[in-house]
């Protein structure tokens, strides 16, 4: 006696709720990475009467933080000495040389590393040096 074979149907995977979990995932390391790199570069900057906001973004910053470290373009320098500073400078300028220098230095930053900046930018031949400064609260003039 012959039975009837049964049609066997091919399994399925449903992929839309594996798909909503990894754009998930992604949207949040995405985020949680943008607060990590904010939180690392916090600066009290200076304040000053004549401050005055640029919005030109052909922009090169060099960050100066509290505790000595220094950043060009967002990159960490191994050092504070001159010729690390020259050859990051160098470096950052090399695709576009008619950049603003900009000057980021925390308030509680040593006055030598903002000095040391200011001399290679000068022995580069930098023309365009600016320093960022937050206007002081209250002052009208």
């Amino acid at each position: 006696m012959k039975l009837l074979e049964e049609e066997r149907e091919e399994p399925e995977i449903n992929l839309t709720s594996l798909i909503d979990v990894v754009f998930l995932l992604l949207i949040f390391f995405m985020v949680s990475t943008t607060f990590e790199r904010e939180a690392l570069l916090r600066l009290d900057l200076p304040e000053a009467s004549t401050a005055v906001s640029d919005p030109d973004p052909n922009l090169v910053e060099v960050v100066i933080v509290a505790d000595g470290r220094l950043f060009i373009a967002e990159q960490q320098l191994a050092d504070d000495r001159l010729t690390t500073l020259r050859a990051g400078l160098q470096e950052a300028f090399r695709d576009r040389p008619e950049a603003t220098l900009v000057v980021r230095a925390d308030a509680e930053a040593p006055h030598r590393l903002v000095v040391r900046v200011l001399d290679a930018a000068a022995a580069e031949g930098l023309r365009r040096v600016s320093i960022a400064a937050i206007e002081e609260p209250g002052e009208d003039q």
